[in-house]
């Protein structure tokens, strides 16, 4: 048995509940039970009537009270799912203990899942067990690595699926979130954890923008859902920071990121991206996450169509249709609402001359930075 090295430290706080009619040593007022704060008086609670102040505390605890309702019925819509790893970290076929799990959603009764490309990445013998602790074999699967989402079917019906939150509600910085998955041991299923959003549209290690939130996530909870007070799926848990004196720092795929890539994996069963056919090179500043008007500058042409558009290195790229690019990220979101095949215009500056150039896009991998713009030194993105 392999032993985890992990310790386990157990936090008490003490919560202080006035039962009588005088103030406590807070400056608190109890009144039927309920201990009330010193900002509401007691001439206000004369006026309004103690139901009244009664009522008003219920709707400031109501999302507290709402957290074990949420989980209870989000549980059901969350899997784990586990395996043999073949990839470069597997230590053999004879270390049957030497397993690979995460975390999954479903979004379909019929089977589908959906989860993180790297969880599924090189695993065999996979086996996804549901809340009820019923096991299952994937029968199909379709991976997408430069967003690192991943669909998989498993033979089942009446499965719940989980509510997905619409892509036109932005979460807000400072709302609760709850994080469920499989953190550290597989017999850890369905733990659920609670935090808030911590940034939004972050540029981390990723093709796309995250969510940022200080969740407590470990390795086992890829693959899982990031839910809002409602219920409703904002994204996806990716990644962390995981370093010395580094705490609470996960990262999750967002709900309309999530919905582009499903959508292409059910029609085509591959994401279909449109590319400009260049390489190109964000500016000192953005890669190190100083806000900037720089442009990108181009440091190789790759297919003839861009060639064809008269670009060629050193050229520097503004603007695509208009909207105004500073950052590899910035053109992966842009090109959501593209095809492969679709003509745009380019504002660009070659030998010192800003001029406009008509590009037809192609289809190939999206645009990813070397650069990690969100790491320094020592700190590193886990899965």
């Amino acid at each position: 048995m392999r032993k985890t090295g992990l310790s386990l430290l157990l936090c008490g706080m003490l919560l202080t509940v006035g039962w009588g009619g005088n103030a406590s040593a807070f400056g608190s007022v109890a009144t039927n039970g309920l201990q009330l704060s010193e900002g509401i008086s007691g001439k206000a609670i004369k006026e309004l009537g103690v139901a009244a102040s009664v009522s008003k505390l219920k709707n400031l605890v109501s999302s507290e009270d709402l957290v074990p309702q949420i989980i209870e019925a989000a549980a059901p819509s969350v899997v784990g799912i586990i395996g043999k790893s073949s990839g470069e970290h597997s230590s053999g076929p004879d270390d049957r203990y030497n397993l690979t799990h995460g975390s999954g959603i479903i979004i379909k009764s019929n089977g589908w899942i959906i989860t993180n490309a790297h969880v599924i990445k090189d695993l065999q013998n996979v086996v996804v067990v549901t809340s009820d602790a019923k096991k299952y074999s994937i029968t199909e699967s379709y991976a997408d690595e430069y967003s690192d989402l991943a669909l998989i079917k498993i033979n089942a019906k009446s499965l719940k699926p989980a509510k997905f939150a619409s892509a036109a509600v932005d979460p807000l910085v400072g709302e609760k979130v709850i994080a469920i998955g499989t953190p550290i041991s597989f017999s850890l299923r369905n733990s659920a954890t609670v935090g808030v959003i911590s940034g939004l549209d972050r540029k981390v290690d990723a093709a796309y923008r995250l969510i940022q939130s200080d969740t407590a996530i470990n390795p086992g909870n890829s693959g899982g859902p990031l839910l809002n007070m409602k219920g409703e799926v904002l994204g996806i848990n990716s990644l962390k920071y995981s370093a010395v004196g580094v705490e609470n720092m996960g990262f999750a795929i967002p709900t309309e990121t999530v919905q582009y890539i499903m959508n292409q994996l059910f029609k085509y069963g591959e994401v279909k991206r449109p590319s400009l056919g260049m390489e190109l090179e964000e500016s000192w500043s953005a890669i190190v996450g100083i806000p900037t008007g720089d442009p990108l500058t181009v440091t190789k042409v790759d297919t003839a169509s861009a060639r064809k558009s008269g670009i060629t290195e050193g050229d520097v790229l503004y603007s695509i249709d208009g909207h105004r690019v500073t950052s590899l990220i910035d053109i992966n979101e842009l090109f959501k609402s593209y095809v492969p095949g679709a003509t745009v215009r380019l504002l660009m500056q070659s030998d010192g001359d800003i001029i406009v150039r008509k590009l037809v896009l192609g289809q190939g991998d999206p645009l990813m930075s070397v650069e990690d713009s969100g790491a320094d030194g020592d700190e590193q993105p886990e899965e």
